[in-house]
């Protein structure tokens, strides 16, 4: 086990808003952060003790890292795995590098979550057009395609209706003929997500479960406490518990689900990291899903994850940032802004937590 004490640093690869509220949380704790991040002017920069600017593969930039860093750490589950590996030869590397192996691409997640009996929705493999079009003639006509790899926030996807017209060469087409997956469609009545945590001893602390809405692939709010039954909340606790020991893991983790109708729980994806559907956290609980990765990864006891109020987190996307102004006269309205220079279409610019309700 490796235990780091305060003052000790952190390295974090990725500059962006996760590696920001990463750096922030290490703070709190009396830790210093080094962030590698192609982007001089990224969030993190602004929060950082140290920024290497440098691509996430440029050996001289990972010496660098190593060097200063005590442990290290990611924001992204796109970090080169063979950037991870050659970093975990001289320092501790968390979440651990098969984390990511996993993570990236779709086929070897589905198949690792199935041998940990973990359900998901049906899904095929797609290389070719050909192999599309068997695909979905087994599932009517109707799903998802997905690239395999590098895809977030609904891109690298492209949506079956069985709607007239549609082909199977355009829809290979919107996703750059890329190796991908197509996933069979599921009526759910909800989107649910877990945010968990485990240390290095093998400890276990799991957030309640958030109820999520997406839109264009993007979430947009996070509700918690969620809608459905305590019973199928537990499943999904449980099926991240699975998850987290399946992968040895050490840190914070996300796992997204959907919830049937019919009571039954499937798996969408997980994250090797920290997640934008427990945000809320660092509003409605004594210690965020930030800090409790940074225990983690640093050694350190396991925080409490339990709520003291009810919540509803809402990002903040594009323009919606100039809201702030009435967002802050809002009683029990938490609002935290990411540092972005520019507001594009789609963009997360930060967030707003309102507590709704003391228990």
């Amino acid at each position: 086990m490796t235990m780091i004490l305060p003052g000790a640093t952190i390295g974090i690869i990725g500059g962006g808003q996760l590696g920001r509220m990463l750096a922030m949380a290490a703070a709190r704790l009396g830790y210093r952060t080094v962030v590698l991040e192609p982007q001089p002017d990224c969030p993190a920069a602004q929060v950082a003790n140290e920024v290497i600017t440098a691509a996430y593969d440029n050996p001289q930039a990972l010496d660098q890292l190593a060097e200063l860093s005590d442990v290290i750490t990611y924001e992204f589950e796109n970090v080169p795995v063979d950037t991870a590996e050659q970093l975990s030869d001289s320092k501790p590397v968390f979440p651990p590098c098969e984390a990511l192996k996993v993570s990236q691409d779709r086929v070897t997640e589905k198949r690792f979550l199935a041998k940990a009996g973990i359900k998901t929705a049906q899904w095929r493999v797609v290389e070719t057009e050909a192999e599309l079009e068997a695909a979905l003639l087994a599932f009517d006509g109707k799903g998802i395609l997905k690239t395999r790899r590098f895809g977030y926030d609904g891109k690298g996807q492209y949506k079956f209706s069985a709607a007239p017209g549609e082909t199977a060469a355009a829809g290979f087409a919107a996703v750059g003929n890329a190796p991908s997956i197509l996933e069979a469609m599921v009526e759910f009545t909800h989107e649910i997500s877990i945010i968990a945590a485990r240390d290095q001893a093998g400890n276990i602390r799991i957030y309640d479960a958030a109820e999520n809405v997406h839109k264009d692939g993007i979430l947009i709010r996070s509700t918690v406490p969620v809608s459905v039954s305590s019973t199928m909340a537990g499943l999904a606790a449980d099926a991240a518990r699975k998850l987290l020991e399946a992968l040895n893991y050490v840190g914070v983790l996300g796992v997204e689900f959907f919830a049937l109708a019919n009571g039954t729980l499937l798996a969408n994806e997980f994250a090797p990291r920290v997640h934008n559907s427990g945000h809320w956290t660092e509003a409605a609980c004594a210690v965020s899903q930030f800090e409790q990765h940074i225990r983690a990864i640093a050694g350190l006891p396991l925080g409490d994850t339990r709520r003291h109020s009810d919540c509803v987190m809402d990002n903040l996307i594009g323009d919606e940032w100039k809201s702030v102004p009435n967002l802050l006269g809002e009683p029990g309205a938490v609002v935290h802004l990411y540092g972005k220079a520019e507001s594009r279409p789609g963009r997360k610019m930060g967030h707003v937590t309102r507590i709704t309700k003391r228990l």
